[in-house]
């Protein structure tokens, strides 16, 4: 099996490991992924598809009476789809609306949006 060589690709040594069709499956509606409609701030909106993440965690507290319940809701989806993502757009997932809070682009064509509930 044929390696590429080491230290020759782009990004400073690495090979990108997925192709553009390979991240646009990866959201499809029809298997994992949800639409969403984004709308950066001052901007016009567009249906862009990712994976909605809204995991639920517990934080400790000093004390140890009491754990904070919290939840992050993320959005992971192409780069190429919101190129100027940042703080103060909003994505709309399932009728519900959402602020972006945070910027996450894996320097591989991926973007994860920190969402808060608008």
């Amino acid at each position: 099996m044929h390696q590429p060589p080491r230290g020759k690709g782009k990004k400073g040594g690495r090979v990108a490991v997925e192709s553009t069709d390979d991240r646009a499956d990866f959201v499809n509606t029809s298997d994992f992924g949800s639409a969403g409609t984004y709308t950066p701030d001052g901007g016009s909106a567009a249906t862009v598809n990712g994976i909605f993440d809204k995991p639920a965690s517990s934080i400790p507290l000093d004390s140890g009476e009491v754990d904070v319940d919290s939840n992050t809701p993320t959005f992971l989806c192409q780069t190429s789809d919101v190129s100027s993502a940042a703080s103060g757009d909003t994505l709309t997932i399932n009728s519900v609306g959402y602020t972006v809070v945070g910027v996450q682009e894996d320097g591989q064509g991926m973007t994860n949006l920190v969402l808060e509930l608008t």
